[in-house]
Parts: C-alpha cells; structure tokens; sequence
C-alpha cells in the first residue's frame, strides 16, 4: 500500500471523505428550499417509480431498517409519502407517494443533475464510467469483507 492509496481512505481528512462530505453539503443546501435532506430526496425519486417496498428502498438508499422508518415517518409527517398494504404480500407495506410528494419529484431531479455535472466537470465519458466503476468495486470490497478483518501485510 502507498503514501497515497493511505491518504485516499485513511481518517476524516481522506479524499473520499472530503468529497463525500462536500457532495453531501452542497446537494443538502441546493435541497434546503424544499425542507428535504439528500436521503429524503433520494427516496422520493426511488419511490417515485411505484410499487417499492421500504426493505427495497433501504437498499438503494444504503441506510438500515431504523434508518428507514425514520425516513418514512419524516416524509410521511410532511405529507409525501403513504404506506398502503402490499396487494400481493398482507405482512409488507408498499410506499406510495402523495399528490405532493409527486409534484415535488420533477423539482428535485434537476438538483442531482445540477450537482452531478459540478462534480464531473471537466471529466471525458470514459474517465466517469472509469469512476463508477471503482467507486463500485472499492464498495463490493467493503461490503464482502470479513467483519473486523484486516487485509494482509505485504
């Protein structure tokens, strides 16, 4: 491991720390004017699409069943989304979003899109596919690592 592979993950100042954080500060200011956080945004647009469940919608949001019904319970409060039975399955719920909740979606696209093409300035095609495609696999990696485990010295 080098000098730099440390100063890209390694405590609050890494690189991917800041960026992350950066991102998150911007896009969470450019959503402030509708009195939703980046997460809330983020499930609405996923929502959006129909017929998503909350267990379905944690996975693309990568927060946990709590973490969940608390989202709900906030969008639910500010009326945008619903929970209805699931037709196909009485123990799940399916999330809905309101008459509100719907208008609310076209406003907020662009505000990714906004944000997007800020953090990609400058990048070609290839070199953004060539990001996603290590930012993915650098979270695969996580993600099918041992709890606790520390990769090998050498």
């Amino acid at each position: 491991m080098t000098e730099a592979s440390i100063a890209l993950v390694l405590g609050g100042g890494s690189l991917l720390a800041l960026v992350g954080r950066e991102l998150n500060t911007e896009t969470e200011r450019l959503l402030a004017p509708y009195g939703l956080t980046v997460q809330q945004a983020a499930l609405l647009g996923n929502a959006a699409a129909g017929n998503a469940t909350p267990s379905e919608l944690k996975h693309h949001l990568g927060t946990d069943t709590a973490g969940m019904t608390r989202l709900l319970d906030r969008l639910q409060a500010k009326g945008l989304v619903r929970r209805v039975p699931h037709p196909g399955d009485r123990r799940s719920v399916v999330i809905e979003l309101t008459p509100e909740g719907q208008a609310l979606v076209p406003e907020l696209t662009p505000i990714f899109g906004t944000i997007s093409r800020r953090v990609f300035a400058g990048f070609s095609g290839e070199e953004m596919a060539q990001m996603a495609g290590l930012l993915r696999r650098m979270l695969d990696n996580l993600k099918t690592a041992e709890p606790g485990s520390a990769p090998p010295r050498g």
